[in-house]
């Protein structure tokens, strides 16, 4: 379903990454890494969200971290793998998403990215699966100083891309970012699965019903 039975044309689509085109999350990582019960007191005892929060706002990547470390000696080792394999807190890819953006970049609609993502793990990120790359325009929090769902991400990514807020179509997994953009006039669709973004492009005429069949049917992740 769509959060509009309006259908309005849309010029551009803007995808999250994380969780949308790429999964994140740490606690599976340091579950594997340390034990379930160790992560639980971890999480529980230092703030690593707010930590992760100020590498989003473009804090720098290696000392952000190793100053936690240091505020954390009970921690240390555990709070400096936030820095040293935090590539292992990324994936699975969502090829099936992934397949659907470069079909409509395809059909000529530009994409774009509006995504929390630190300056230096974009890098990496970016450096390991270089679809990442593949978007017309990105806004990164860790790029502009501001983070999703504060206004000014969003208006940074209207003053800059020259399309009204209503000709936008937003697709992002956390309902706090979909209500602060739907809270500007853009379009939105709150992503829980490929299938349903899938099922929204089709429905708004952003792609046809063989070409979102087409990326749900390719088996084979993609060589990137």
């Amino acid at each position: 379903m769509t959060d509009s039975s309006t259908q309005r044309l849309i010029e551009t689509v803007v995808f999250d990454i994380g969780n949308v085109l790429l999964h994140w999350e740490p606690e599976p990582f340091y579950d594997r890494a340390i034990g379930i019960d160790r992560r639980r007191r971890l999480f529980a005892h230092v703030d690593l969200r707010g930590m992760n929060e100020r590498l989003d706002r473009g804090a720098p990547f290696r000392a952000t971290i190793r100053r936690m470390a240091d505020e954390h000696p009970e921690f240390e080792d555990e709070i400096r793998l936030w820095h040293d394999r935090w590539l292992e807190f990324c994936g699975p890819v969502h090829w099936h998403s992934v397949r659907l953006l470069r079909a409509l970049r395809s059909s000529g609609m530009p994409v774009v990215a509006l995504s929390n993502f630190g300056r230096e793990t974009l890098a990496l990120a970016e450096h390991r699966w270089p679809f990442l790359t593949e978007f017309d325009a990105r806004f990164i929090s860790g790029e502009l100083g501001v983070i999703k769902p504060e206004p000014a991400i969003y208006k940074i990514l209207e003053d800059n891309h020259a399309v009204p807020p209503n000709r936008l179509l937003f697709t992002d997994d956390r309902e706090e970012n979909i209500q602060a953009a739907r809270a500007r006039g853009w379009q939105t669709h709150h992503f829980r699965s490929p299938e349903g973004l899938a099922r929204c492009l089709v429905d708004r005429g952003l792609l046809t019903a063989s070409a979102a069949a087409a990326a749900a049917a390719d088996p084979m992740p993609d060589p990137t």
